[in-house]
């Protein structure tokens, strides 16, 4: 029996506002705000969540300021929203990797970067919509496209508000004001446990991160607490404990183990364990897809050699099915790649561009197949790039170039295959909720590109002024080494007033890491200036400092600098291997595990509290998959998320104007500002909100 034919909402042959110039620019604005917040959460623990559900439903609200709007010019303000949303994922973890190699990010190449990635992936996704979207129409389900056209639906026959979205907002916001900026409780209340050697706990408690703990729910949380506490509570000890009685550094640290601080040893040794199980854990959830991939692959090239050979005009054409034409595709991509290889700021030849257009093609339809089985939040962009990454290093080492450009070079080629993925998968989202909805696929093309211009224009600084605002200068002093400077080396002026000159630091070498630093009249290193991402100085004057841990830029850094130097820790990496081994051996999921043992255990215990609310809400609503995705608990998680991480950033640039110290209230509670108990009893308050918000009846 043939399954009946498909109506969406919207009949082709009805014709409604769409793509107008209000629905465009709420769009850009909603796009920008959530690459904001997206930025500051994929630097805090290497994760984004999908913009679409939220950017939808403020847009259903917000229109309503400019007159009623059509559900197809909700849709357009979704789709142009959401673009933000994946290029700041992979330009959040990618970008910290020129500071971890030694150099400086720079606006001009982060820009052309987002650009060429984002349009990329836009591209290379229009001749696989045909195939992926409405021949696989009822078999791949797109999880956040349905959600979000459910979303629209429902707003448009008057069901829907964002007052849930709204009142996370401004809960987050304020929450974070009064944690980060007034300093009224502690941000990141620790407590070291005493009977047991080298253990910590802690619990970065904000409001971002028990959203995403809500969001992703309390399986993946669950894995995630796992692999910090076998970080912070097995790993740490043991290494404390079996290193007391060395009597020398052992390798790659440079400090005694029995006078490192438990932050220091996991900087030391727990990263790269980590750093081997995150890249096991991603290479394994695409082997796991890889039958997808070569379905995938199969159908999006037999697609585009039938587009390519369709004759039909596009007049012709319903106006639901009517796509950019394939000129634009072909000329545009043409276009693109030789912008690629021909831009002086990448440092791009022929044979990377070669790469960028071998793996985009490949990683956008593998990323486009999956988010349609899995869904965005799973799918595993890093592990796309881990293994570009792993084949361009290879190919590099195997041909010899190994200098400090190659690295970049490297390192530009990976982001690129990792911005397109990553908007392949995002846009796949859109058309889907375009598909059901019956909106115009050629104008969400050419909306989602506006998007990943506008976003593109902004990302750039917000990493930049996010690292800017948190970098440190502390003394840092190393007798045996001399600087070799240029003759023009930049200065800066240090804490003591003095004026140095700036050396870069491209790989380790005589005890001194790779880094930024100010050096003398007599080219000695007198000071360090660390990083806000990727830092690795967590005191200053004993007092703890605000570091972005950027824990996929980390590991992609490893993967560059072990390959092309070979100067990896192996054995500390092939730890982290079989760990991931053995996780998915007794059947759990490796990935999630593996990013908990990556990051700091002060960063898995709040996204465990919201995996635990998410299970008492669940138990006490009975709601589909579907409905659960734009649930008043989800919404209002988004809220979170957002209002957090958009204050955040507000409070960095005070930071980086050096205004932040105005707004400082702690000393009007003197000690308690800093009591771990006094922290818990305001996230205890937001938690009690997002139940009883979750608890709503519709």
């Amino acid at each position: 029996m043939s399954q009946p034919e498909f109506k969406p909402f919207v009949s082709p042959y009805e014709t409604q506002r769409e793509f107008t110039l209000r629905a465009v620019l709420i769009g850009a604005v909603l796009g920008i705000v959530f690459a904001a917040s997206s930025v500051y959460l994929a630097l805090k623990v290497g994760m984004t969540v999908s913009a679409s559900i939220p950017v939808a439903v403020l847009s259903i609200t917000l229109f309503r300021v400019f007159g009623r709007p059509t559900i197809l010019e909700n849709n357009i303000v979704q789709t142009t929203g959401s673009a933000g949303e994946s290029i700041a994922f992979g330009v959040a973890t990618t970008m910290p990797v020129f500071l971890l190699l030694g150099m400086e990010m720079q606006l001009l190449p982060i820009l052309v970067m987002s650009l060429l990635g984002g349009m990329l992936g836009v591209l290379m996704m229009i001749p696989l919509r045909q195939g992926l979207i409405v021949k696989e129409h009822g078999k791949l389900a797109y999880p956040e496209g349905t959600a979000c056209a459910d979303v629209l639906i429902v707003g448009e026959q008057g069901g829907t508000t964002a007052k849930t979205v709204f009142l996370g907002f401004g809960i987050g916001a304020l929450y974070k004001f009064l944690n980060v900026g007034t300093k009224l409780w502690a941000e990141i209340p620790t407590r070291m446990l005493t009977f047991f050697k080298g253990a910590s706990v802690s619990a970065e408690i904000s409001p971002e991160l028990l959203g995403v703990g809500y969001i992703i729910g309390p399986k993946v949380a669950a894995n995630m607490l796992a692999g910090g506490m076998l970080s912070y509570l097995i790993l740490i000890p043991a290494i404390k404990i079996f290193g007391e009685g060395i009597t020398t550094p052992m390798f790659p640290a440079t400090d005694l183990i029995r006078d490192m601080r438990p932050d220091q040893v996991r900087n030391a040794y727990v990263l790269y364990i980590g750093a081997g199980a995150v890249a096991t854990g991603g290479i394994i959830s695409l082997i796991k897809s890889f039958p997808t991939i070569i379905s995938a692959f199969r159908r999006g090239f037999s697609n585009f050699l039938e587009s390519r050979r369709g004759k039909i005009n596009q007049e012709k054409i319903l106006r639901t099915e009517q796509d950019l034409p394939m000129s634009v595709v072909v000329f545009g991509s043409i276009g693109l790649v030789a912008a690629i290889w021909l831009a002086p700021i990448l440092h791009i030849n022929a044979i990377s561009a070669i790469l960028i257009v071998l793996f985009g093609f490949f990683f956008v339809t593998v990323s486009s197949r999956i988010t349609g089985e899995i869904g965005s939040s799973s799918n595993p962009i890093s592990g796309m790039t881990v293994a570009t990454l792993l084949i361009t290093c290879l190919l590099f080492l195997a041909v010899g170039w190994t200098g400090v450009s190659h690295r970049a070079m490297a390192l530009c080629t990976a982001a690129i295959v990792c911005i397109a993925a990553s908007n392949g998968g995002t846009i796949s989202q859109d058309l889907k909720t375009g598909y059901l909805v019956g909106a115009t696929p050629r104008l969400q093309q050419i909306a989602i590109m506006i998007g990943v211009i506008t976003s593109a224009l902004v990302i750039g600084w917000i990493v930049i002024a996010l690292n800017n605002a948190y970098t440190t200068v502390v003394p840092s002093e190393h007798p045996g080494y001399v600087a070799v400077m240029p003759a023009d080396a930049p200065t800066q002026v240090a804490p003591d007033g003095q004026t140095y000159r700036v050396h870069y630091v491209s790989e380790q070498i005589s005890g001194v890491l790779a880094g930024k630093y100010l050096v003398d009249q007599s080219n000695q290193i007198r000071y360090l200036v660390d990083p806000g991402i990727a830092g690795t100085v967590s005191q200053v004057d004993g007092r703890p400092v605000t570091k972005f841990d950027a824990p996929k830029a980390r590991l992609f850094s490893m993967i560059i600098d072990g390959i092309l130097t070979q100067k990896l820790p192996w054995g500390l990496v092939l730890i982290g291997i079989f760990l991931a081994l053995l996780m998915e051996l007794v059947g759990v999921s490796s990935l999630p595990f593996a990013v908990g043992l990556y990051l700091p255990i002060s960063a898995s215990a709040p996204i465990m509290a919201g995996g635990v609310i998410r299970t008492l809400v669940d138990r006490k609503r009975k709601t589909s998959a579907t409905e659960a995705e734009f649930s008043p608990g989800v919404l209002m998680s988004s809220g979170f998320i957002a209002g957090g991480a958009i204050m955040g950033v507000c409070l960095a640039g005070l930071a980086g104007a050096e205004l932040d110290s105005s707004i400082n209230l702690s000393s009007y509670i003197g000690s308690l500002a800093e009591a771990d108990w006094w922290a818990l009893i305001p996230f205890a308050i937001i938690m009690y909100a997002l139940y009883r918000i979750g608890t709503k009846e519709k």
